[in-house]
């Protein structure tokens, strides 16, 4: 693909502003905080040098980066300019084509949001149990349809871009694309009617969670073979210990023994068969943190609501388990930073 003018500059322009020092002290700071080596009471790494652009950062909408592989790449090294010129942020960038991703594969329509909102697209679930269950029947589908094709077409497209961009290759790390994770995978294809199935019919669940997470495997192993997971991966803007991110949304809907069930089941494989993974969930998980911190390759947890969970069980939960808690922020700290004796070197603050 022939790259446009405007493409170059950005690429070369972050290229000559990438200090490979500054960058290996900013990844030895993350590396003790997950070698436990760190025992701040917050951890937030500090870049020793910031550089500002030289160049002028285009706005890229997110609805034209959809249907564009340059301009998705465009809105994605805007975001690794802006890191360069920030103490704590990662050099980071992804395939960003929204939640939709995995649920696509199977059928699912793509639904673009309003231009002025400018928020990533969703597809629609079916909301008949009737059309999973055919869904199901068809088996794991092909992962090169649907926005799955864009996904590994933006990721070819980028290695073939910076192949003459050493310190890019190095620094800025491809996190993999979002592809949520089983039961938010099944929700979102399913819609609401899912939830009286695990009472109703939780052996047809069960067959369909399989099938959801054998296609997430294959999704993965496949973005892999592009993108080797290293020994710190990039996501959202932090460095994490783990080679993937599940997320777990629907989780915070069920009771400790349906999550065990039909969310950690799914989610454990999955941390087992790619050695190492974090859990992210939004809305509040207090409920079932404790069953998920003792599993033995989960490497940390991210909550995105705080302020929905009692704090004192995530804690306690992660450090009893020897977890980290990723991307808090500092005012969730709180209760916390007044132990007496608060654990050290468990927490990241927000980026």
């Amino acid at each position: 693909m022939k790259l446009s003018d405007y493409t170059k500059s950005l690429l070369s322009d972050i290229e000559k502003r990438i200090d490979p020092d500054t960058e290996e002290d900013y990844l030895k700071q993350w590396k003790e905080f997950w070698d436990g080596e760190n025992e701040d009471i917050i951890f937030t790494p500090e870049r020793k040098k910031t550089s500002q652009s030289g160049i002028e950062i285009k706005g890229i909408h997110i609805n034209d980066a959809i249907d564009d592989l340059e301009l998705m790449l465009m809105a994605q090294l805007a975001g690794v300019s802006r890191a360069l010129s920030t103490k704590t942020e990662a050099l980071s960038l992804r395939a960003n084509y929204g939640t939709g991703i995995m649920t696509s594969l199977f059928g699912a329509e793509l639904f673009v949001m309003p231009r002025e909102t400018a928020t990533l697209p969703t597809t629609k679930s079916f909301n008949d149990t009737d059309k999973i269950r055919e869904i199901a029947s068809r088996g794991i589908p092909d992962i090169k349809s649907a926005l799955g094709q864009k996904v590994f077409d933006f990721g070819e497209m980028y290695l073939e871009a910076v192949k003459d961009y050493p310190k890019i290759s190095k620094y800025v790390f491809m996190y993999h694309p979002d592809t949520q994770g089983p039961l938010d995978i099944a929700e979102l294809l399913w819609g609401s009617e899912m939830f009286y199935e695990l009472y109703d019919d939780p052996d047809f669940v069960h067959e369909f969670m399989g099938i959801i997470t054998e296609t997430y495997k294959k999704m993965i192993d496949k973005w892999f073979l592009m993108y080797p997971p290293q020994e710190l991966n990039a996501h959202w803007g932090l460095m994490m210990k783990g080679n993937v991110l599940i997320r777990d949304d629907s989780a915070v809907n069920l009771s400790p023994e349906l999550y065990e069930e039909f969310a950690l089941r799914y989610d454990a494989h999955l941390l087992d068969y790619y050695g190492s993974g974090a859990v992210h969930y939004c809305g509040r998980g207090d409920h079932f943190v404790e069953i998920l911190a003792k599993e033995k390759n989960l490497t940390g947890i991210n909550l995105s609501q705080p302020e929905l969970n009692n704090m004192e069980k995530i804690y306690e939960a992660a450090s009893k388990n020897g977890k980290k808690i990723m991307m808090l922020p500092t005012a969730a700290c709180r209760i916390y930073m007044e132990k007496e004796n608060p654990v050290r070197g468990m927490i990241s603050g927000k980026i």
